[in-house]
């Protein structure tokens, strides 16, 4: 009796496994090196922790299937990116400016002081300042998702204790000729527990012997299936973040402010 039980349990298990299901899981969980991540130069043990993050962070499938992602930085200004295609728009109230820019072909148009910046050379020189603000402020927001970058070397470093107590692996990022800064050098602390990313250290240069800075990783909210951290407890770094699978083409073309 025992035995046809544990038969019909074992049945059920299978049936709710399928073949199909198990490819559809493991799609889900996969987390694909960028070209370029230096893999051979990483250690295992690191490139380990980076997978388990982005697993239990909604997966690198969910992550991908988010279209647009808007949010604040510091207070001082608001973006909005389309993921699949590389536009992005900046406002910048302080200094009445406005970006419109795709960060793949660094084509766009920009407006300063109410006036659109025109001259070729000046503007290309206001689309890569674009560029490398929305560098700095998406890897706030998703560093997570791009430990295996292009360019991204990834060690692991230790076993630590982030500044509120919590036990975590510590893994070290370092870049080469990628970025509009590849001397840094960040530390990444990964829960033990969840293997959540829970405080990151900054390096200005990678020789340095301590970091210029330490800033927590925290208060992380679940997005169409992605865990973000934003209004940190800090008070620091992304504010306001919102996702979006549709939006007008006139957030990116037009100067005029949207309302998300």
């Amino acid at each position: 009796m025992k035995k046809s039980i544990l038969l019909v349990l074992l049945a059920i298990v299978f049936a709710c496994n399928t073949p199909e299901q198990k490819a559809e899981e493991k799609q889900a969980n996969q987390n694909p090196a960028a070209e370029g991540f230096n893999e051979a130069g990483s250690d295992p043990r690191a490139i380990a922790l980076a997978d388990s993050v982005m697993a239990a962070m909604g997966g690198r499938k969910n992550y991908d299937n988010i279209r647009y992602i808007a949010w604040n930085f510091f207070g001082e200004r608001d973006l909005v990116w389309d993921k699949h295609t590389g536009r992005v728009r900046i406002e910048v109230p302080s200094r009445k400016t406005t970006y419109l820019v795709n960060i793949n072909t660094l084509e766009g148009k920009v407006i300063k002081d109410s006036s659109e910046i025109t001259n070729p050379d000046s503007l290309q020189v206001y689309l890569n300042r674009a560029k490398d603000i929305w560098i700095n402020d998406s890897y706030w927001l998703v560093m997570p998702f791009k430990l295996k970058d292009s360019g991204v070397t990834l060690k692991y470093s230790r076993e630590d204790t982030t500044a509120t107590g919590i036990k975590a692996d510590v893994i070290t990022l370092t870049f080469e000729s990628v970025g509009s800064t590849p001397d840094n050098k960040y530390e990444v602390y990964i829960d033990k527990t969840d293997h959540l990313v829970r405080q990151w250290a900054y390096f200005k240069e990678a020789g340095q012997g301590e970091p210029s800075a330490i800033w927590p990783w925290d208060n992380y909210k679940e997005y169409e299936g992605v865990l973000l951290s934003s209004d940190r407890s800090d008070g620091k770094g992304p504010h306001n973040v919102r996702v979006f699978q549709e939006l007008p083409d006139s957030v990116f073309t037009s100067f005029d402010k949207p309302a998300l």
